[in-house]
């Protein structure tokens, strides 16, 4: 498959029923300037979709169109054009939220919570039983490394330690659909380990993760497929194989691969 094929177009019925999320013929634009004449086209006409037990790889340079993304498929934007399916619904059925996880890179935790305390009220957030919260949050704790730290203050944590309570945090509701922001962030060898350990756990029990990141190594220990983003625009996607093998099936480096895709496709 050639570097540069775009998605086929998605119909209706596979977006909205099979996939864990898709977007499709996507458009957004911000707008900005007088009368909100003007605007910047973060996407356009974007077609994809995440199958159930699959990593997804989201890749492209900086301004590409990747937080847009993620917030159309989050609900924190809408499309310009096009429609968004999450979890076999559409994306402004917000009921479908309380089966999504999500770690971010820079988390905004309030700062005076214990560890438990944060997992407890963000329990409450999705309107999950309490009792059921109060059995998960020791062993999500346990799980991160943090069972030692349930007490205290977040105010105290270093970025690592963030980084791993908000991947229990993401993880307290048991998601169908985890995504993945630039989760390395902050974190050393044993949390990578753990964060491929616990996408490899989503993957197994049916559900789907979707990872954001510029960190090569984990693309490749990870993802099942990946799409690429340039300019608001899907440039390419398919299995990570057809990035990491050239046509004759010999290895090739997948950074070199995509910096001569970035190039090509950037306007």
């Amino acid at each position: 498959m050639s570097a540069t094929t775009l998605a086929p177009p998605l119909v209706r019925t596979q977006a909205g029923v099979d996939a864990s999320a898709a977007l499709v013929g996507v458009s957004k634009t911000y707008r900005d300037g007088p009368f909100r004449r003007g605007g910047v086209e973060a996407l356009r006409e974007v077609s994809l979709h995440i199958e159930p037990g699959e990593v997804f790889g989201l890749l492209g340079p900086n301004r590409a169109g990747k937080t847009t993304l993620v917030k159309l498929l989050l609900s924190l934007c809408r499309p310009t054009a096009g429609e968004v399916f999450r979890l076999g619904r559409p994306a402004s059925d917000r009921s479908t939220l309380a089966e999504v996880g999500y770690v971010h890179k820079n988390h905004a935790f309030p700062r005076y919570l214990g560890a438990a305390a944060l997992l407890e009220y963000y329990g409450a957030l999705t309107l999950m039983p309490y009792e059921l919260v109060r059995e998960r949050v020791p062993r999500l704790l346990e799980r991160v490394g943090l069972d030692d730290r349930g007490k205290e203050p977040i105010a105290r944590f270093s970025k690592g330690m963030l980084q791993r309570l908000g991947l229990a945090q993401a993880l307290l509701n048991e998601p169908r659909l985890l995504v993945l922001d630039e989760p390395t962030e902050g974190l050393d060898l044993g949390g990578r380990r753990l964060l491929r350990e616990v996408a490899r756990e989503v993957r197994e029990r049916g559900g789907s993760v979707i990872l954001v990141t510029h960190v090569l190594s984990e693309v490749e220990h990870l993802c099942d497929r990946i799409g690429v983003l340039v300019a608001g625009r899907l440039v390419h996607i398919g299995p990570l194989a057809d990035l990491t093998h050239d046509e004759s099936g010999s290895p090739r480096s997948l950074e070199r691969t995509l910096k001569d895709l970035y190039a090509r496709a950037t306007p």
